[in-house]
């Protein structure tokens, strides 16, 4: 049964519930409801689950990038100590720190930048598939509530 169709017994389900008396309320089967709502879940196009792997995978690389940036600067600093403690080649070192932490500053925004560029891309992708999903709910929604035709149809295997 597609998303439609569970939509669709969703739909159903609330209508033909019980009215509550001077409200608009219905009751309804909590079971009943939560099953529906459990295969739609399980009935989401896969764009759903990628985008969610997607943050997770930009949060992981932003992760890596701060741990390497963070190790890269810890040895730039153990070595500008090191150099530091030879007082012949003093300034030599300094300069050598600060151009590793600098070179380790910018690979790190590097890869953020690109790990961000990367996970944007996907959701942009993600933003156009959910957005046509919308307007074929939508157009749906519409058809059910208007009686559109049978022959004006969206056709929803073109998405």
């Amino acid at each position: 049964m597609d998303i439609f169709a569970r939509l669709d017994r969703i739909e159903d389900l609330i209508v033909s519930s019980k009215h509550m008396p001077f409200s608009s309320s219905v009751m309804v089967n909590e079971a009943e409801v939560f099953e529906l709502l459990d295969e739609l879940r399980a009935a989401l196009p896969d764009e759903l689950k990628q985008a969610r792997w997607l943050v997770k995978e930009k949060q992981d690389m932003l992760d890596e990038a701060r741990q390497e940036a963070e190790r890269i600067k810890e040895e730039a600093r153990i070595e500008r100590e090191n150099l530091i403690a030879e007082t012949e080649i003093m300034n030599a070192a300094r300069t050598e720190a600060a151009r590793i932490i600098e070179e380790a500053n910018g690979s790190a925004r590097e890869v953020r930048l690109e790990a961000e560029d990367y996970a944007d891309e996907r959701l942009a992708n993600l933003e156009v598939t959910c957005y046509k999903l919308l307007e074929v709910i939508k157009r749906a929604r519409e058809r059910l509530q208007g009686g559109q035709p049978e022959e004006a149809q969206p056709d929803l295997e073109a998405m």
